[in-house]
């Protein structure tokens, strides 16, 4: 049988055509990872780092000591809420569940997201990764927790986790489906904040805050939330989007004003994280990076896998320093 030429639109052609051009301004110094041939091949210059700048601005990182952070008290920690962007979120909130909804790349990226989480909270609490439950006993919060898509597979990998989310129909739907099931039934939501946590001198084993930073009014604020909620020689992890022009093209272009996989508008470019940035912003909130990975998309298979690539979707592990 003669294999049929995929016929794909002349502006996702034009825009693949760029990704392929555009060279991987960010290599990754934190991977365990080997890049993949056909990666390695794309962008030679994988493994060198580079110095050059993006073409935005880099995002300010405010010093420990700057105003609206003095003092040691917790009451010192601004509200990392973008209330537009909480609406924004808001009239999306019952389609979190649809695999085929606006929520369809988060669905298509949780299996890599969880690998990632999986192998490194086992490394770092020196837990076996092949067990059933590997991470129980262990206290996790997933911080913009949505509909519960990442609470609930953290749940059945054992840990005690507790979702909060700004967005009270997140929560909602979160709580339902979670009910549906002996062992995500545990699971504690809340519609809240980081910040009002902190206040409460909360802390877990493990803070998570995958697809949130960039949506947050301040990172430096919200990292620092992060820190607090976090336990000494605890971890967090956090993904996000670079600040590349491949991130451009690839999350805004593409997933939404061409394949129309997210609402249009719903990310903003300027508001994403170069790797160095984030490395930087954790490491004023007392945590060490200790791993990074890329997560890539194949267009050709419609899979993510994990891999060297940072220069667009990527994921940060990070240990609590003892204070």
């Amino acid at each position: 049988m003669a294999l049929r030429s995929l016929r794909l639109p002349r502006d996702l052609c034009k825009t693949l055509r760029l990704l392929h051009r555009t060279p991987l301004q960010n290599p990754n110094p934190y991977s365990p990872y080997s890049p993949s041939p056909s990666v390695a091949s794309a962008y030679p210059s994988l493994l060198q780092w580079r110095s050059r700048s993006d073409a935005a601005p880099q995002i300010p990182i405010k010093e420990s000591g700057e105003e609206g952070k003095g003092g040691s008290g917790s009451d010192s920690f601004a509200s990392s809420l973008n209330p537009a962007e909480v609406a924004k979120f808001a009239a999306i909130a019952e389609t979190w569940w649809d695999s085929e909804g606006p929520f369809k790349p988060l669905h298509l990226l949780n299996p890599s997201r969880i690998s990632f989480i999986r192998s490194t909270l086992c490394r770092h609490f020196r837990r076996d990764p092949y067990s059933a439950r590997p991470l129980e006993g262990l206290k996790i919060i997933d911080v913009g927790c949505g509909g519960g898509i990442l609470s609930e597979p953290l749940a059945r990998l054992g840990a005690a986790v507790t979702g909060i989310d700004a967005v009270e129909k997140n929560i909602k739907i979160a709580r339902i489906h979670a009910a549906s099931d002996p062992l995500t039934a545990s699971i504690e939501y809340c519609c809240t904040t980081a910040e009002d946590l902190v206040r409460l001198n909360k802390q877990f084993d493990a803070t998570i805050a995958l697809e949130v930073i960039e949506h947050v009014a301040d990172p430096s604020d919200f990292c620092r939330s992060l820190g607090a909620l976090t336990a000494p020689g605890g971890a967090t992890v956090i993904s996000t989007i670079n600040r590349t022009l491949r991130a451009y093209a690839t999350a805004i272009v593409t997933a939404e004003h061409i394949l129309n996989w997210l609402p249009k508008g719903t990310h903003e470019w300027s508001k994403f994280l170069t790797p160095e940035e984030l490395v930087m912003i954790l490491r004023r909130a007392s945590f060490s990076v200790e791993e990074m990975a890329g997560v890539f998309y194949n267009p050709l298979t419609g899979e993510w896998s994990l891999s060297d690539d940072i220069s667009v979707n990527y994921i940060a592990f990070g240990v609590k320093q003892a204070s």
